[in-house]
């Protein structure tokens, strides 16, 4: 199959990587010194036990036009960089081209094919002007949520820190030829790629942290264990992740585990910064309205009280204020 990997980040270029090494055609849509890298030596990935893959034969370009339409799209940029990489993203579609929505948070397709009293709703939070549900039509969408952590060491080098599972499923839950044909490509390259029926409940699980661990880690700078041991912030996370299953609840969403165990989840994965905490650090622009402001819309939406939701998010709104207007980062040094 032939793939386009938007956004050469740690875990784009991870499953491009993959993809490359089981002999799919991979085209990386990268910029600046990612693509200088990739062009010349392809991409490097660090595996936990310390060993190398290198795949040699991954392509990467700057403008979309040059790869042409593919058979797969893997978005795996930041929620609010799919913006900017529209005009471009028309050019990798073809009449059957899958786009797979590997973001963080809540996506703008998230009312689309629900079915219910909310069907075909829009979320301003994550599409303020629509232009993502214009640009991206409804029928190529697959869902998927991203679980490995892994990081950017260096243009074109990936570091994998653990883990291999991309969740997948039709928006509107059913099982076809082509989610089938997707899982299987992902499994042949090493990942474990099941097919959700109900892709909306496994978005929430991983939701449930984003919308807690992820603020919080940016404003007090500590890890995911650091977070979760510290008994008032573990508190903080517990009201925030029921208060988030208030309003899931209310949208038809079942969880399958308990609070306690989302956050005994979080917790085994160690001293590890969130991806909003690395944002902070490097000056870069926070995912906050698909990981937090998402979840307030949805709870004005459902008429679900979620005041302490609400606080940690204005906290952090005027956090990524500040940073932004005086371009700024901010990380915690030894005095």
């Amino acid at each position: 199959m032939k793939y386009a990997i938007v956004g050469a980040g740690a875990i784009g270029g991870y499953l491009g990587a993959k993809l490359a090494l089981a002999g799919e055609d991979v085209t990386f849509i990268a910029r600046n010194r990612n693509l200088a890298a990739i062009q010349a030596q392809g991409f490097k990935l660090l595996l936990p036990d310390g060993s190398w893959q290198h795949a040699a034969t991954a392509r990467a370009v700057q403008d979309p036009a040059e790869a042409g339409p593919q058979d797969v799209v893997l978005l795996t940029t930041k929620s609010h960089q799919v913006r900017e990489l529209l005009p471009g993203l028309r050019a990798l579609f073809g009449p059957d081209t899958l786009v797979v929505t590997m973001v963080n948070g809540v996506p703008w397709w998230y009312f689309q094919r629900m079915g219910g009293p909310y069907d075909g709703r829009s979320l301003s939070s994550v599409d303020p002007d629509g232009a993502l549900a214009a640009g991206i039509e409804v029928e190529r969408i697959i869902g998927s949520i991203v679980y490995p952590a892994a990081e950017l060491v260096e243009p074109g080098v990936v570091r994998l820190i653990e883990g291999n599972r991309f969740t997948i499923g039709e928006l509107d839950g059913q099982r076809t030829p082509r989610i089938e044909g997707l899982s299987k490509s992902l499994m042949a390259a090493g990942f474990k790629a099941p097919v959700a029926r109900d892709i909306r409940s496994e978005i929430w699980v991983k939701l449930w942290g984003n919308l807690s661990l992820n603020p919080i880690s940016a404003l007090t700078h500590a890890t995911l264990e650091d977070i979760c041991r510290f008994p008032a912030s573990r508190e903080l996370v517990a009201n925030m992740m029921r208060e988030g299953q208030a309003v899931a609840e209310k949208l038809g969403v079942s969880f399958r585990i308990s609070v306690d165990q989302r956050i005994a989840g979080a917790e085994a994965v160690g001293a590890h910064k969130t991806s909003m905490l690395q944002d902070v650090e490097q000056g870069r622009g926070l995912e906050l309205a698909a990981l937090v402001g998402s979840v307030v819309e949805l709870a004005r939406i459902t008429d679900t009280p979620t005041p302490t939701i609400d606080a940690i998010h204005a906290a952090t709104a005027l956090l990524a204020h500040t940073l932004a207007q005086q371009r700024g980062k901010l990380a915690v040094t030894p005095a």
